[in-house]
This record gives structure tokens, C-alpha cells and sequence, in this order.
């Protein structure tokens, strides 16, 4: 079996040869290629390279592509910082008052320069491996995490205990968007469609307020998704212990969790019925860990699903650029020695 075979057979349930390992490592992959974060975000080519480099490097069998989390609101008019050697970020809010969400015009994402590099660097990636690799297209913010940088967090917070039309209105603005970036991704022949939630997990809402506020509109990402043939991986950062039968009732193919939510939880819940993707601590174990630990904990998850096949290896969320190689060449090993 290629990288490509192994993750379509785990979607599919069925064992693989070797566990598929598809890493969350955009930062790394650009400091390992020579770039800045600059020069990453800003030529598609560069960045495609560095991905593609670190594909090889490592022998991954598949490759996550992703910018930063700030693409989607920049193109819907949020301002956003750009420092040199870190990701972009947003700062400010794009809407002064939740009323503002009545005088908003639908946005037209499709000839925002940004949104072009990311889609271009997927499709170059893409292009690269044909079906040797598989290549999951990020696309950035769900609505909910979207509504949120277009209000400001504290203000988005605030908001949720108010005008449930109003913020009813402002999440199908965000999800058309999203829609628009989805439609737009699977064009570049990427082999999955995913996106973060974060901001909806139970560290910052209720476990109600996330099925009031954002499990409707996942659950029409995954639908959208769908509908172009390909399938969905939601991210949700954070411990998710308490919704985790809601985001597999989105529909979602695969679940990527990061290392607070129990594992055993999530195998019980998904083994025969959803993929999971993580969980391994990216700065505690990848990128500040010893060797050892990060063979502890991979095999820790792998003895917890050595049942199921219906497990990709892979971090909790983003691993830092820092992170030595030599861990992640051992995460690589153990997963496929185990």
C-alpha cells in the first residue's frame, strides 16, 4: 500500500498495512525548508515545496496543508497582522455592533490573493503526488470560530446571551463563506476538506451553547463536503470530552482532537464509526519531549486502538517549528513497528 491507500482504507474502516501518520506541521515544514512565515504564506510554490519536503523527508502518508488561521476573516474585511517569522493573526473586530451583521453583503472570497496562494499551494501539492499521497485541503474557520473574529472574542461571548436572529444571521454569513472556500478547495483536487472549530469547544461555551451555536452549521460543512464527493475532518482543539457524541453527530468522516480529550473516550465512541486523527501533544511531547516520551505516548495511543483500524497518527494541533526531527522521526517509527 502507498500513503494515499493506507488513509483511504482507514476512512473506509478496513486495516491498512502499516498505520498512516499525516502531520499537522506547516510551521515546521517552512523552517525546515529555509522560509519565513513570510515567505511561506506569501508564494505558493514556496510553501508547496516545503510541504513537499517534508512529505519526503519523513515518508508521510499523507499531508495536511495549512496557512494560518486568519484567511478566512481577512477576506471578509478583519484586519490581520503579519509578522515575519509567525503565522498571521488577527487583531480588531469587523463588526462594532452585532446590529451591523443587518447592513452586511454577502462576500465574494474567490479573488482574495490569500485564499488564491492557499488554494494554489494544495493544488501544486496535489499535482506532485497524484495518488501516491493523500492531501487533506484546510479551510480554515468553522462559522462559529469565523463569527467570533469578526465580532472580537470578549464581544462574541457577550453576544451569545443576546439576539439569537441576529447571531442566527451572522453564522449563515460566516457558513456561505465557508461554503465558498470548500467549493473552492475541492476543485484543486485535494482528498479531504476539514475545518477548525476551536473556539466552539468546551474550554470557551457550554456543552448547550455549542449545539445551539455550532453544531448546525458543522453539520453543513460535513453536508457540503459531501455533496462535492469528499470527506469532511472536523478540529476542535481543547478537551471535547463533553460534546464528543455531538461532533460525531455532525457527520464528519474523521475527528482530529488534541491530546486533553481522553483517548479511551474517543475509542469508545468512534471505533467502529468515525476515524480519529491525533493526539499527540505537540509542544509537551513533539517538540519539548525526549525520544522516550514521545514512544510512551504514541504507543500509549496505539495499544488503546489496536482493535480498531480507524486511527491516523498525527498531533493534537499544529506542531511547533522547533520541534526536533528526531521525534517526529521516532513518532513515525513506532507507529509503523507497533
Amino acid at each position: 500500500m502507498n500513503g494515499y491507500q493506507r488513509i483511504r482504507a482507514v476512512l473506509n474502516g478496513e486495516w491498512p498495512d502499516k498505520r498512516p501518520v499525516m502531520l499537522h506541521n506547516f510551521m515546521m515544514a517552512a523552517r525546515e525548508a529555509g522560509l519565513t512565515m513570510k515567505e511561506y504564506r506569501e508564494n505558493p510554490d514556496k510553501a508547496a515545496k516545503a510541504f513537499i519536503q517534508a512529505v519526503e523527508k519523513y515518508d508521510t502518508d499523507g499531508v495536511l496543508i495549512d496557512i494560518d488561521t486568519a484567511t478566512l476573516a481577512g477576506a471578509v474585511g478583519v484586519k490581520v497582522d503579519f509578522p515575519d517569522n509567525e503565522p498571521a493573526r488577527t487583531y480588531g473586530i469587523r463588526l462594532s455592533s452585532l446590529q451591523e451583521v443587518n447592513d452586511l453583503k454577502p462576500a465574494n472570497i474567490s479573488k482574495n490573493e490569500r485564499i488564491q496562494i492557499w488554494l494554489e499551494t494544495c493544488r501544486v501539492v496535489k499535482n506532485h503526488f497524484g495518488n501516491e499521497k493523500f492531501v487533506r485541503g484546510n479551510c480554515d474557520q468553522a462559522p462559529f470560530s469565523l463569527a467570533s473574529m469578526m465580532r472580537g472574542p470578549v464581544e462574541w461571548m457577550m453576544d451569545l446571551v443576546s439576539d439569537d436572529v441576529l447571531i442566527f444571521k451572522l453564522l449563515d454569513f460566516c457558513a456561505d463563506t465557508c461554503f465558498q472556500f470548500i467549493t473552492l478547495m475541492a476543485e484543486t483536487g485535494v482528498d479531504m476538506i476539514s475545518n477548525g472549530d476551536s473556539t466552539a469547544g468546551p474550554e470557551m461555551i457550554s456543552p448547550e451553547m455549542y449545539r445551539k451555536f455550532a453544531l448546525s452549521w458543522e453539520k453543513k460543512l460535513v453536508d457540503k463536503s459531501h455533496e462535492l464527493g469528499l470527506p469532511y475532518c472536523l478540529h476542535i482543539c481543547g478537551n471535547t470530552d463533553l460534546i464528543l457524541e455531538d461532533m460525531i453527530n455532525t457527520g464528519t468522516d474523521t475527528l482530529e482532537l488534541d491530546y486533553k480529550t481522553d483517548i479511551q473516550k474517543v475509542y469508545n465512541l468512534c471505533r467502529d464509526k468515525r476515524t480519529f486523527i491525533g493526539n499527540i501533544d505537540p509542544s509537551g511531547v513533539l517538540a519539548k519531549g525526549s525520544k522516550k516520551d514521545v514512544e510512551e505516548k504514541v504507543n500509549e495511543l496505539l495499544d488503546i486502538y489496536k482493535s480498531s483500524p480507524r486511527l491516523i497518527v498525527n498531533a493534537g494541533c499544529a506542531i511547533p517549528p522547533d520541534t526536533p526531527s528526531e521525534n517526529i522521526e521516532r513518532l513515525i517509527e513506532v507507529t509503523r513497528s507497533f
